[in-house]
């Protein structure tokens, strides 16, 4: 049996990836800035620590911290009722006594929505419905604020997709001066607003109020050297929302990290390149924590990156996609990687802005993100950023076959003869930023 066949066995009947998994998951949401967030810290960094034969470090950096300290929604009229709410990341303090204004409906919140009722937007709240987050026309929640900003509303409300009266969470704002109060509600809201107004639009009040705080964020790294120069940079962000245990997103891909750096350390050192694992936070706060990291990489540094493997959500369906980054090469890499695992791989070419390979990617650093349920909007992964993301609805061969996945993908690209993918100039990823949602 080959070294490749033993470690990949190893992986499969590892109890550990499982005990990582549950051990991450007790901690909580991972909210950043929270103390189950300073517990899953303590508990990854002693992970690592644990493991032989590696080099641990850390990233550590100051970014503008914010928690929630009021949030309530009322639909005005003859009998006044609140409807619960969940104020999203940096949403900023309304005014003493809230903002009142009517609501305006935009369904899905598309950009053909927002054209269609652009005059009846400014001054009012608009609704929106939360897209599935992984499919190939979906769009995300803050080119959705965005688009509110700019036609004038006073207010966003981002409706769950999902049934079960669970409020939809996650980052919109931009931490500016020009923010608008932003708020989760659930399915079940949004359908009791558009019915209370009747013929006339709905009016209501949303209060909303947080503190805003410096925070320190600490991003982990474990490196073993192999026998070249080049680094492959396996990641996972492992903070998360305050609404649930942030099972799938990302406790799965945090796992993972662990489980296939504790495998393959021994081994790197006679393999072609080098493994460095990077746990990153702040992720949730619009991917601060690895845009820091790479942002403060020398040139020559980024040019010893050959690829970046980044897992966030690889199970909740047992379909697992590659995005790859608008790098062509990716897709021709995590071909050859299925066709010789064996694995149906599907691949989706354009960079999305969903994770931390994005950063990666726009310094023009080869990335992929592994990602469970890719166009699939039936599956459990529809159940991340909202209460019901708890470990129980994990199912543990889902989260090894995730990890297998990226297991193959990460010990092709240790051994991979030549190029894995070319870095991409400045001229090149601007490109593919152009038009970008």
């Amino acid at each position: 049996m080959s070294l490749h066949d033993t470690l990949t066995g190893e992986i499969w009947r590892s109890p550990a990836l499982i005990e990582d998994f549950d051990a991450i998951t007790r901690c909580g949401g991972r909210f950043a800035g929270s103390e189950s967030e300073a517990r899953a810290l303590a508990l990854l960094r002693s992970r690592l620590r644990a493991i032989p034969g590696i080099a641990t470090s850390e990233h550590v950096y100051e970014y503008d911290g914010w928690e929630r300290t009021a949030q309530r929604l009322t639909l005005l009229g003859p009998e006044e009722r609140d409807f619960p709410c969940h104020a999203l990341i940096w949403t900023p303090d309304t005014p003493e006594g809230g903002i009142e204004a009517e609501m305006v409906d935009l369904g899905r919140g598309a950009r053909a929505d927002f054209d269609a009722h652009r005059d009846q937007i400014a001054g009012r709240f608009v609704i929106v419905r939360q897209d599935y987050p992984f499919g190939s026309d979906t769009v995300h929640r803050s080119v959705k604020y965005a688009w509110a900003l700019e036609a004038g509303a006073v207010g966003f409300l981002l409706s769950s997709a999902v049934t079960g009266d669970m409020p939809a969470t996650g980052f919109s704002a931009t931490n500016a001066p020009e923010d608008i109060p932003a708020v989760g509600i659930s399915m079940e809201t949004a359908q009791a607003l558009r019915e209370a107004g009747g013929d006339a639009p709905a009016r209501l009040r949303l209060e909303t109020g947080g503190t805003r705080k410096p925070a320190t964020g600490i991003d982990l790294i474990a490196e073993v050297p192999g026998q070249g120069p080049e680094w492959v940079v396996l990641s996972a962000h492992y903070d998360g929302h305050d609404l649930a245990e942030s099972a799938l997103d990302n406790g799965t891909g945090a796992a993972a990290v662990l489980q296939i750096l504790r495998t393959y350390a021994p081994h790197v050192g006679g393999m072609r390149r080098g493994l460095r694992a990077m746990l990153f936070t702040a992720e949730e706060w619009g991917l601060t924590g690895s845009r820091l990291y790479v942002d403060g990489l020398s040139e020559a540094e980024r040019r010893g990156i050959a690829v970046n493997v980044n897992l966030d959500t690889i199970a909740g369906s047992p379909r697992v996609a590659c995005l790859c980054s608008g790098f062509a090469e990716l897709g021709d890499f995590a071909r050859a990687v299925g066709r010789e695992a064996g694995i149906d791989i599907p691949l989706v070419e354009p960079l999305k802005r969903n994770s931390d390979h994005y950063n990666f990617a726009r310094r023009g650093i080869p990335a992929m993100r592994l990602v469970a349920g890719f166009d699939e909007p039936e599956c459990d992964v529809r159940f991340i950023l909202t209460a019901a993301d708890r470990r129980s609805i994990v199912a543990d061969a889902e989260l090894k076959h995730g990890t297998l996945v990226a297991a193959e993908m990460v010990w092709h690209a240790l051994n991979w003869p030549g190029e894995i993918a070319p870095h991409k100039s400045g001229a090149e990823i601007e490109e593919i930023l152009r038009g970008l949602e």
